[in-house]
């Protein structure tokens, strides 16, 4: 990537040489082209909220930035960017969406995400480290950036305007008003669960903001719950847990389960231990973000249940959904289940017989399919 600091080499992660989408887009290098242009004092606390894949803070590490992510393969992508262009460990601090932020913002630049509820949660969460100095500049390409974008920056932070486009990027610019009156924080969100589910019926599921389908039970989600294996062995992941309301289903027909509840998002992860949490489930669980299965030992774990994703950020892929099935296959003992739910169009029975040499039909309706493979 070119910018007016040299031209670091970025890759994403898991690195995948076969990999052709890049870890930056024109709207990264909007966003660094103009703090340059402009000559945006970067002296002070520099925060960059949303960063990708690592590429703002990489390009601007000289001015010891701190990085606000919600994705652990985020993170990981800029320690390994950070180190490949000789960064000294530490001049870039790194903090999740969980963590408290910074006490004083000079400059604020955030990419906008593709959920709303997690701009507004983190908009709401900075606004205070906010002070009438603040340089707040927002970058995304044009499909991410919508009115309702621009109102929340005005509603949470002052008066909001954009840039031009160009390259299909655009820049949002944020001049912060302290006497604003800001509303209060809806999140996390809670909510009580429909009966017709099985165990989790008229349970409580709590909702970081980013969370997919945060404000209620998602179709798919309702169907797998009413699905789910009976008996499903000990040791159970709730891989790519979201809200952890499967997990937590399994934790209650089974209080003798030790379920495992993983997934790369840090708001997902928390949402997920919160639900555990409210349901007073009494069995023993484990909460971890990360990259899949990866330290998982192997042939250790009896039952995975995967609601894999099949988009990351802008770009639809099948990348995400392989790498989780193929670290179940590792993760799972001989005679373990890898128990998925997809939509029917996605074709995941193709990839789970190539590597697990079995596939069979659980349920299925007009939209999705439960699917069972058998570690053999």
């Amino acid at each position: 990537m070119t910018t007016p600091w040299g031209e670091p080499a970025l890759t994403r992660f898991p690195e995948d040489p076969r990999d052709r989408l890049r870890a930056w887009d024109a709207s990264d290098e909007y966003l660094l082209r103009h703090l340059a242009e402009e000559g945006v004092p970067l002296d002070g606390t520099v925060v960059v909220v949303g960063d990708r894949w690592g590429a703002l803070v990489t390009a601007l590490a000289a001015h010891r930035p701190v990085q606000i992510t919600d994705s652990h393969l985020a993170q990981e992508a800029t320690r390994a960017n950070l180190a490949r262009a000789g960064v000294e460990p530490g001049a870039v601090r790194l903090l999740t969406t969980q963590d408290p932020p910074p006490e004083r913002i000079d400059v604020l630049l955030v990419r906008v995400p593709k959920s709303l509820a997690l701009l507004e949660d983190q908009l709401l969460r900075l606004a205070p480290a906010v002070h009438a100095g603040t340089v707040v500049v927002g970058a995304g390409m044009v499909k991410e950036i919508h009115t309702s974008t621009l109102a929340l920056f005005e509603r949470i932070l002052g008066p909001t305007r954009t840039s031009l486009a160009e390259k299909k990027a655009r820049l949002i610019f944020c001049t912060p008003d302290p006497a604003l009156e800001r509303p209060g924080n809806p999140w996390p969100y809670v909510y009580t669960l429909p009966d017709g589910i099985g165990p989790a019926a008229g349970g409580t599921v709590v909702n970081h903001a980013g969370v997919f389908c945060a404000d209620r039970l998602d179709i798919g989600t309702r169907f797998f719950l009413r699905h789910l294996p009976e008996g499903g062995g000990r040791r159970v992941v709730d891989l790519g847990c979201g809200n952890g309301v499967v997990g937590t289903s399994v934790a209650l027909a089974d209080p003798d389960a030790e379920v495992l509840f993983v997934d790369e998002s840090f708001q997902a992860v928390a949402s997920a231990e919160a639900t555990y949490k409210a349901n007073g489930v009494s069995g023993h669980a484990e909460f971890r973000v990360g990259d899949g299965l990866a330290g998982v030992p192997s042939g250790s774990v009896d039952l995975v249940l995967n609601n894999p994703p099949f988009h990351s950020h802008q770009a639809t892929t099948d990348a995400t959904a392989w790498r989780m099935f193929t670290g179940a296959r590792r993760a799972l003992r001989p005679g373990g289940e890898l128990w998925v739910i997809g939509n029917r169009h996605l074709g995941y029975h193709v990839k789970l017989r190539t590597l697990f040499g079995n596939s069979r039909l659980v349920a299925s309706d007009p939209k999705f399919v439960v699917l069972k493979a058998v570690k053999r």
